[in-house]
């Protein structure tokens, strides 16, 4: 189980610059609703050897105030629900707003961990400032700068040791989650290929809002099926919703080994679609993208060369990924789905001999070695496979800071090519011998 930490708090006191810095990067997952300036971002952020997952809460809709208190009590019951540690960001410069008061009494509820977060001190007198702060009644606080980054070392460490210990269980059976947009047919596609209509899909706001856990047992497999697909858009609750979609295939892919996501041909490979797949990559989990609903394509219009052609751009530079073409009504290639999910299971946690790999890797790196920088040249000695439970790679050279991008690249193709990693993301170290 990977932790999840929410940023909570009300609009313009700095929680995206503070998402920003944890994720250390811009790239993150949005999810934008039209007609509301609500972005709620997704990433992955590590401090002292520890992984966890950061969600920024987001925006607000535009509208009267009494709209606007019940959208951020909404977001912070979302964020209560779906993460395991809250970080509450306030603004030094405008001190204990009402509404920070209402989240307050709120989170002074929660059984999980609350870290305040008093935000824009980057003087002295602000920090002396921060003190009313202990009126909201929820312990300690961190003062912080997020534009600058002041203060946010002392913020992960407290984070960092609340963390919750990753359970990593062995022997468990295999686990997909069966990943995607609403309506892209997930459920069928179970339904499929269990053979019952065990989940109802109805249209009644929060039916299944939990994944269902399904373990499958036919034709020779053992594994669990994790479905998402409870969600339905319905304009009422759609934005809520959503998120919670989102949210849920977030801790789904989280937790299993193959995400296999669904979409569906009538409709483009969408942003929605590579938001999924850029998720299950960065969480190095396997891949199988299905594309549903094949039978209604006019075959002659839309072949499958183009239309699997197009995906490989959209998710390149990781295309080394299975994409099978179904109908979840007619049945067909479904079993074929399966057996492609459990061959990339296999890839997965797939273990090359040190001695097999060096045979393999060293006359290719001999012979087409990093391109030499400022008249030096990378020597590469020696290649081990590292004990993680996915394939992660470390090459040995004498001058590591000079192996670039495309020449990590060029060795994980090769290394694709010659051992089958089909379907699962590969990391590649180049180290000091």
């Amino acid at each position: 189980m990977s932790n999840i930490v929410a940023i909570v708090g009300r609009p313009n006191v700095g929680k995206s610059t503070l998402f920003n810095r944890l994720i250390k990067r811009r790239q993150a997952i949005v999810d934008s609703v039209s007609g509301v300036t609500r972005d709620r971002h997704y990433g992955k952020s590590d401090w002292n050897g520890k992984e966890f997952s950061v969600i920024d809460t987001g925006g607000y809709v535009i509208g009267s105030d009494d709209i606007f208190e019940e959208e951020i009590r909404k977001q912070v019951q979302l964020a209560i629900d779906e993460s395991d540690i809250i970080v509450f960001v306030v603004d030094v410069e405008e001190g204990i707003t009402p509404m920070d008061t209402e989240v307050a009494n709120i989170l002074r509820k929660v059984k999980k961990p609350v870290l305040i977060a008093v935000n824009k001190v980057d003087n002295s007198k602000r920090d002396a400032d921060a003190v009313e702060f202990y009126n909201l009644g929820l312990g300690d606080y961190f003062t912080i700068s997020s534009i600058n980054g002041s203060g946010t070392g002392e913020l992960l460490d407290a984070l960092s040791e609340k963390l919750k210990e990753e359970v990593i269980e062995e022997n468990e059976l295999p686990s997909f989650a069966v990943v995607g947009r609403p309506n892209a047919g997930k459920s069928s596609f179970i339904n499929a290929l269990i053979g019952e209509e065990r989940n109802i899909v109805t249209d009644i706001a929060g039916t299944t809002r939990d994944s269902i856990d399904t373990k499958y047992n036919q034709f020779g497999f053992d594994f669990k099926l994790i479905d998402t697909a409870g969600i339905r858009k319905k304009s009422k609750v759609k934005e809520d919703l959503e998120f919670y979609s989102v949210m849920r295939a977030v801790r789904a892919i989280e937790n299993c080994d193959v995400a296999i996501l669904v979409i569906d041909a009538t409709r483009d490979f969408e942003g929605q679609d590579e938001n999924i797949f850029w998720l299950a990559e960065k969480n190095r989990k396997g891949v199988v993208i299905l594309v549903n609903k094949w039978d209604l394509i006019e075959k002659e219009t839309n072949t499958m060369r183009d239309y699997e052609a197009k995906i490989r751009r959209e998710i390149a530079p990781f295309t080394d990924v299975p994409i099978i073409f179904i109908s979840a009504l007619t049945k067909q290639r479904v079993f074929k789905a399966i057996e492609t999910a459990v061959a990339v299971f296999e890839n997965r946690k797939k273990r090359i001999p040190t001695s097999k790999l060096n045979d393999a890797m060293l006359d290719i790196v001999k012979q087409n070695g990093p391109p030499a920088i400022k008249g030096k040249f990378v020597k590469i000695k020696f290649c081990t496979q590292l004990p993680t439970p996915t394939p992660q790679f470390a090459f040995f050279a004498n001058l590591p800071q000079y192996v670039k991008e495309p020449y990590k690249r060029f060795v994980e193709n090769k290394l694709r090519e010659i051992f089958n990693f089909t379907g699962v993301p590969i990391t590649i170290y180049f180290r000091k011998k």
